[in-house]
């Protein structure tokens, strides 16, 4: 009997889906994201997809995934309920006085994004924890109770507790939780100790404070999603991404929110990993150009980058600081505002900008024909002559172009060129600024990205990543199958995961190895709890530990990965000297005459990565251009061959420029590059040169 295996990305401007079979069969589909209600869109999608394998919501019987921006749009649009944050006495101004970093130093205007919960609603408790455990004094519950009656007579609907020291002896936490509970149950309630119980004050509190926030909106979406899911007959319950790249029930992430900011974008990086695997590339560019973001991802040694912390919601696009920090795990990346749907200006200064600012699916491009005025990227595409406008999604949703020329003629008339010039202006300017990106997120990592292959995806992703190729030095750009949906088809090959830590601040002579033992027995308890939630067979269940490492009177640290649990080593040499390797992989050096200590440690729960891979149908005879279109390339327009992705044969070679089209996207191959078909399915342009 065949099995069907279901995954949902909702973006910001398009919800993808993707239905595979355990023969191999898949089916995909596109529809525009329904903003005011998610759920819309996402089971539009599914009725669609559904439709074309021409089978029942009972007989989706492997796994339903999903990947949403639902937390990401709560945090950007400020849409949380009203959210409280009760801290120690001496602590209200934590999310206001931040970490006293600047960055920027040299900006006397300097700004930072709001704190999501304002002091009004941060209130202040009389309690201490030592930074040992120790108790110095306990919560007094007359005062919680005090406080829960303010919380009410002010609406507040979810509170983030973060008190000193917790991450050591979240006693007193849980005092404040339980009363809480006892005095307002339909409270949300977010405990630091729960969340993130690391070490550092502004991060553990600004972790739990974007928890709260988005706790109210999430868990009931995910409830509302699991009811819906059983109302049509279907048989499983949803398994949700996580931006850490794994899979986890949908309790564990309603519980936990935070964890699931990057969900879409991790699957994209997963996904990655998963093609570099295939192709025996250890080393590629990431690169997913949606409708409304793009994101790049170094997948190194066929593994994507790890972060514990990262931010969201940030003033300027490239620098660290200025936004809200989460300390969570989560895939290493950059983010930008340039989608298909990034609008196209002119400056105060006369200059070409693009983004970050989006039209985002409603009302869209203005080729969409929603009422959209602003030229978008999309818009640029379909003057160019690269975007058909009677075939986007295989034809079922036509393009305005002429809405689109008109859109650009009137940004030209402002630059003092033609529709086409701004186009190509346009075209440019949004590639520069996405290689741009890619630049800066590998050379802040020491990584030399030249020569680099790229792995191109989403639904903008393969028109734009032959310039952005150039741009990075890149000689190889890899188009794979399914690549509009890429990121949902990743979903579908990711395991169930996840990843846990807990600050221990001890010199490596220092550890308390029966105190170290019974915490990493809670985490491999808590990892197994949430795999069994997931669904897996905890026989199945893969344990992996490292240690976020550093010498001592160092403000950073970095993760260091064991082959097996430290307390098999429990030597204090070994631990230094596997710091000491990859510290020295990282800086160049090594510094033998200080002491090292270890500030958190850390445990990776997952199961066995799943079976699942698209068949692809391949044409017997070599592919002819359907057509020929003409493309604004330069100063003069060129007629461009375009074939049917679905035509091409195995190893059959196409010089560029051409285009290639497949229902959900097109590849747009420059001058100079040429494409071919790999046996997996993959299109793989390389530049002449090379």
């Amino acid at each position: 009997m065949t099995r069907h295996a279901l995954a949902v990305d909702i973006g910001g401007t398009f919800t993808d889906v993707v239905l595979v079979s355990h023969d191999g069969a898949s089916f995909v589909d596109k529809t525009l994201t329904t903003h005011n209600n998610l759920l819309e869109g996402f089971f539009r999608g599914v009725d669609l997809v559904l439709n074309r394998a021409g089978i029942q919501p009972g007989d989706v019987d492997d796994v339903i995934v999903h990947a949403t921006t639902v937390v990401t749009n709560a945090l950007i649009e400020r849409k949380g309920p009203p959210t409280a944050l009760i801290v120690t006495e001496g602590f209200r101004d934590v999310l206001y006085i931040r970490n006293e970093h600047r960055y920027d130093m040299y900006d006397p205007q300097i700004e930072f994004a709001d704190p999501l919960i304002t002091r009004e609603l941060t209130f202040p408790l009389a309690e201490r924890t030592y930074a040992d455990g120790g108790i110095g004094a306990a919560i007094d519950e007359d005062a919680v109770r005090a406080i829960s009656k303010e919380l009410k007579a002010k609406g507040v609907q979810s509170v983030a507790v973060c008190l000193l020291n917790s991450y050591k002896n979240p006693e007193n936490e849980q005092v404040v939780g339980r009363v809480l509970a006892g005095e307002l149950p339909d409270l949300f309630v977010s405990l630091s100790s729960d969340i993130a119980p690391q070490m550092r004050e502004y991060l553990r509190s600004s972790t739990t404070a974007i928890n709260a926030f988005t706790q109210p909106i999430t868990r009931p979406y995910l409830n509302a999603l699991t009811e819906e899911l059983s109302n049509r007959g279907f048989s499983q319950l949803p398994l949700i991404m996580l931006s850490s790249g794994g899979v986890v029930g949908a309790p564990t992430a309603g519980r936990n929110p935070v964890r699931m900011i990057e969900s879409g974008p991790a699957a994209g990086a997963l996904v990655a990993s998963y093609f570099a695997r295939r192709f025996d590339i250890p080393n590629l560019i990431s690169f997913d150009m949606g409708g409304t973001t793009a994101k790049a991802c170094l997948i190194l040694d066929y593994e994507p980058l790890v972060t514990g912390e990262f931010e969201v919601d940030r003033r300027y696009r490239y620098k660290p600081g200025s936004g809200m920090p989460i300390t969570v795990p989560s895939i290493d990346m950059i983010e930008i505002g340039a989608g298909g749907g990034s609008i196209a200006r002119v400056d105060a200064l006369g200059l070409l900008k693009t983004g970050p600012d989006s039209a985002g699916s409603d009302p869209g491009p203005v080729c969409y024909g929603r009422g959209g005025t602003q030229p978008c990227i999309t818009d640029a595409d379909v003057v160019l002559g690269i975007l058909d406008p009677d075939n986007f999604l295989g034809g079922d949703m036509k393009l305005d172009a002429d809405g689109a020329r008109a859109a650009l003629a009137a940004l030209g008339d402002k630059l003092g060129v033609s529709a086409e010039k701004a186009a190509l202006g346009v075209f440019e300017v949004v590639c520069e600024q996405m290689a741009a990106a890619a630049r800066a997120h590998a050379t802040d990592r020491g990584v030399d990205y030249r020569g680099l292959p790229m792995l191109a995806f989403g639904g903008a992703g393969p028109v734009h990543a032959c310039k952005v190729a150039e741009l990075v030095d890149a000689s190889m750009v890899i188009y794979p199958p399914l690549a509009s949906v890429l990121s949902a088809f990743g979903t579908l090959v990711t395991p169930a995961k996840i990843d846990l830590v807990r600050s221990a601040l001890a010199r490596l002579g220092d550890i308390d190895w029966s105190a170290l033992g019974a915490t990493l027995d809670t985490m491999i308890e808590e990892g197994r709890s949430a795999l069994l939630e997931a669904g897996l067979d905890v026989a199945q269940a893969r344990f992996g530990f490292a240690a976020d490492m550093r010498y001592v009177g160092q403000q950073s640290e970095i993760t260091v990965q064991f082959e097996d649990d430290p307390r098999k080593i429990a030597d204090p040499a070994k631990l230094r000297e596997t710091f000491e390797t990859a510290y020295e992989k990282v800086y160049g050096l090594k510094l033998s005459d200080m002491s090292v200590e270890v500030v958190s440690w850390r445990v990776v729960a997952q199961g066995k990565p799943p079976a699942r891979e698209a068949a692809i149908a391949f044409a017997t005879e070599p592919a002819t251009p359907k057509r020929t279109r003409s493309v604004h390339l330069a100063d003069a327009p060129v007629d461009v061959p375009v074939y049917d992705r679905s035509a091409i044969t195995i190893g059959q070679t196409i010089a560029g420029p051409v285009i290639i089209e497949e229902r959900e996207t097109t590849a747009f191959v420059l001058p100079g590059w040429s494409v071919v078909l790999h046996k997996n399915g993959s299109l793989i342009a390389r530049r002449k040169e090379a």
